[in-house]
């Protein structure tokens, strides 16, 4: 797990010196050791956190044993002793110098060009230099698991792991008003954007080519490709099968040089990454979770349970509103976009914490999004259902009559329309701005032109709206809000996470299973629960879903409101003449003296947006 950053450029606009100041920036993606390449019009640079083979010889940039490629790379490819064999059966006169994924890969390059990556699987972003032909490749995972951003503008090309490294070395960018309605629709910017015009962030399951002819970007993996005609629908058959790959994908991210452990929340994903984790491991797995001071809204006593129950090495700490006061205000730096994802702050702090014990850590992320775990794929069939449809406009009446609960849903039917349906459900979720409602709050609408929140069409079979919500949490909300949030928490402190549920196979296998099996009645997550079970009794989980959040509603109440005050009111509405100064008081007036709670992440977002604006602009 590491940082990377580079160039090419045909101006002579970037140097040696300031990719040097690139890789700095991102210090903290990897301290154990760094490096630069140089050569013409190209240059590239790394900074190693050491997780598989920790020697020098395995440091970065690497140069291929027949010196045409260089190769700089951020992630793991767990595959990679797999792939080793592959090679030296083609070529069997080599000999590796290193035991490290970052020498199989580079010389998987040399063997099969970029279609080597059909082969790997892991988490990557991974840039490589073509000596000979003079061109560079940049390839990004098939889930977006590692980020890549990119600055373009023609002649120029810089590249980096965070937006940071390109900020660095272009200190003038200019606001990308186009991405500020996505950020108060979503709480996050989605891809292709970022906060700065130019500035993009590079698509996942793609690959880039870029040489003095210009540009070009392939997909090599794209979801709708993956789904089939036909659904599994056997349950015995279906659970064999997740049995066995779930195992099969933590004994590959298991595989490593530094001492390791497990994100444990309590809940569904991460028990049973632990669980599976715990019972291929010979010694106990370290394991760690969070609890608020607010005791309505801890699961740290879910965790313990389970920890307890699987015998791991069990680390719990406690979290106050003073651990996130600390936070509130680096937010932004250490995201480097208006970010107004909540759960950011616990992330940072348990990442923090088990930074102490371990260097790698496994997550639980993905399994709401392949299993329908959100409440927001239920409401997706019931927005979809032509009776609803038919009486939305009474329905909606009704539901304003009635308390803050109703008075929130009665918002999701207000904001109702196909074009939009599945980030307004999202929205709506997450008690943010809904499409019609941008207008008011920002003078902007969203821009058509931004093809991955539109739902995926495929000629194979006619998705539920369900699945489509599914597949719409899989393409934006997992990869542009929470595997960021992961990343840059993480890597704040050093700290790589492995995501075991998000194993390609397994994505596959979800796309193709059937609905049933995933959401059958109200219960969701079905078939993930039932193997579960089988390494956790079913008791420990008969409880209502939380998440992973903190009580944002009260703290803006109380000890944060002086952010509120200082961050909406008439004279910054009016310096950065973005949000609306009236609306956004209007919104105040509901939330802190009409009592609406739900209209607390909207302020939120609006405190979010203005801060990063009194730190960059």
């Amino acid at each position: 797990m590491c940082g990377i950053a580079g160039y090419y450029s045909s101006s002579g606009k970037f140097n040696k010196t300031l990719l040097e100041q690139a890789t700095q920036s991102i210090y903290h993606r990897g301290p154990d050791a760094g490096g630069t390449f140089i050569q013409g019009s190209v240059g590239l640079g790394h900074r190693r956190l050491s997780i598989i083979d920790l020697s020098e010889g395995a440091n970065q940039p690497m140069v291929s044993s027949n010196k045409r490629y260089i190769i700089v790379y951020n992630g793991e490819v767990y595959n990679f002793k797999e792939i080793a064999q592959e090679i030296i059966k083609q070529k069997p006169e080599i000999k590796f110098k290193t035991t490290s994924d970052t020498e199989i890969i580079l010389e998987a390059f040399v063997l099969w060009g970029v279609e080597m990556i059909n082969k790997m699987n892991g988490m990557f972003a991974i840039a490589i230099y073509d000596n000979e032909k003079q061109e560079l490749f940049l390839i990004r995972d098939r889930l977006g698991i590692k980020p890549i951003y990119y600055y373009y503008n023609e002649r120029d090309f810089f590249f980096a792991s965070e937006l940071k490294a390109i900020k660095s070395v272009l200190p003038l960018l200019e606001l990308n008003y186009d991405a500020i309605p996505y950020f108060f629709h979503l709480g996050f910017i989605p891809e292709p954007y970022s906060i700065y015009k130019n500035v993009f962030k590079f698509p996942a399951g793609s690959y880039l080519r870029i040489n003095n002819a210009g540009i070009e970007i392939k997909p090599f993996w794209q979801v709708q490709d993956k789904i089939k005609a036909e659904t599994l629908d056997n349950e015995k058959e279906a659970k064999v099968q997740l049995k066995y790959l779930i195992e099969s994908s933590v004994k590959y991210r298991l595989i490593s040089d530094v001492p390791f452990g497990t994100f444990l929340s309590g809940g569904i994903d991460s028990s049973l990454v632990t669980a599976v984790a715990q019972s291929v491991s010979n010694t106990p797995v370290k394991t760690f979770s969070i609890g608020l001071e607010e005791e309505e809204y801890s699961e740290s006593k879910y965790s313990e349970q389970v920890a307890k129950y699987l015998k791991t090495d069990h680390h719990s700490f406690k979290v106050s509103m003073n651990d996130a006061l600390e936070l509130i205000d680096e937010i932004e730096k250490i995201y480097d976009e208006p970010y107004a994802d909540s759960s950011a702050f616990p992330t940072l702090i348990v990442s923090k914490l088990a930074r102490k014990y371990v260097t790698m850590t496994l997550s639980g992320d993905g399994g709401d999004e392949l299993f329908m775990g959100y409440g927001a794929h239920l409401w997706a069939q019931r927005l979809k259902h032509p009776l609803v449809s038919a009486l939305r406009y009474p329905i909606q009446f009704a539901l304003q009559m009635g308390n803050n609960r109703s008075k929130r849903v009665a918002n999701l039917f207000h904001s109702y329309s196909n074009k939009y349906l599945h980030s307004n459900i999202l929205s709506q979720e997450q008690n943010l701005f809904y499409e019609k409602e941008l207008s008011s709050i920002v003078g902007h609408s969203l821009n058509h032109q931004v093809s991955s929140l539109f739902p995926i069409k495929t000629e194979k079979r006619k998705l539920t709206a369900a699945e489509l919500q599914s597949l719409f949490d899989l393409r934006v909300y997992l990869k542009d809000d929470l595997l960021v949030k992961v990343d840059r928490a993480s890597m704040q402190h050093s700290l790589e996470t492995r995501v075991p549920l998000l194993d390609y196979r397994i994505v596959e296998f979800s796309l193709n299973l059937n609905q049933s099996l995933k959401l059958r009645d109200k219960t969701a997550k079905y078939l993930l629960k039932e193997v579960l079970y089988e390494y956790v009794p079913a008791h420990f989980f008969n409880r209502p879903k939380k998440g992973f959040s903190i009580p944002m509603h009260q703290w803006l109440r109380k000890d944060i409101r002086t952010y509120a005050e200082k961050y909406i009111n008439k004279e910054i509405c009016e310096r950065y003449g973005i949000v609306n100064w009236g609306y956004a008081q209007k919104l105040k007036k509901h939330f802190y003296q009409d009592g609406l709670d739900f209209y607390y992440n909207r302020l939120w977002t609006i405190i979010c947006f203005h801060k990063f604006m009194e730190q960059n602009f």
